[in-house]
């Protein structure tokens, strides 16, 4: 099984994280932030991946560490669970509606972080979260997790469901790049002989 377990502990957060990626789509999830948990419940749900994460962090300042540290915690499990990356598909994409929103997700499982995000909202928060961070939650997951990362919203109107639908699009997106590739099972996909 390819799974994970890890701590990341800063002055600013304390988050513990198991992640099993040939999983059910379960999850345990308990950042603080009301709005990020139903965000990584999705995550977990659409990509099958198994996810348990328990986050305590500074939120009497804000929701920034917490939301980034997540990210980070979360793609290093990924990865580290991906291990040397034998045999996985690589590639995934997606197109998710939710409702008026249209949003776009593609991703290279590549060892090569890089992220492009293309979402603009219209309010400054949901629930409790600043919606500007949103982008450094999907930075820090992508740079830790190796991936790269384009996100981008076509059209929407509502924000709930332009950040719902950009989370779910990554799990779709990972659950196709994550699968083990029945003809290449025992290669690397890359000419380069690594990721």
């Amino acid at each position: 099984m390819r799974s994970a377990t890890l701590e990341r502990k800063t002055s600013e957060t304390s988050i513990d994280v198991t992640v099993e990626l040939d999983g059910e789509g379960r999850y345990e999830i308990d950042t603080g932030l009301g709005f990020l948990d139903h965000m990584l419940a999705q995550l977990s749900r659409h990509s099958l991946i198994d996810i348990r994460l328990k986050a305590e962090g500074d939120l009497h300042i804000d929701g920034h560490h917490t939301t980034e540290d997540t990210g980070i915690a979360l793609g290093q499990a990924v990865s580290q669970a991906l291990g040397e990356r034998k045999g996985i598909v690589r590639y995934g994409d997606a197109l998710i509606p939710m409702d008026e929103t249209l949003t776009r997700v593609a991703l290279d499982i590549s060892n090569r972080p890089y992220l492009i995000w293309k979402v603009d909202f219209t309010r400054d928060k949901l629930g409790e979260m600043d919606t500007e961070l949103f982008r450094e939650w999907f930075q820090a997951f992508a740079f830790n997790a190796g991936l790269t990362l384009h996100v981008e919203n076509l059209y929407g109107l509502n924000n709930h469901h332009i950040v719902e639908s950009s989370y779910k699009g990554l799990a779709r997106a990972l659950r196709q790049a994550i699968e083990i590739d029945p003809r290449k099972a025992d290669a690397i996909p890359s000419t380069k002989g690594t990721l």
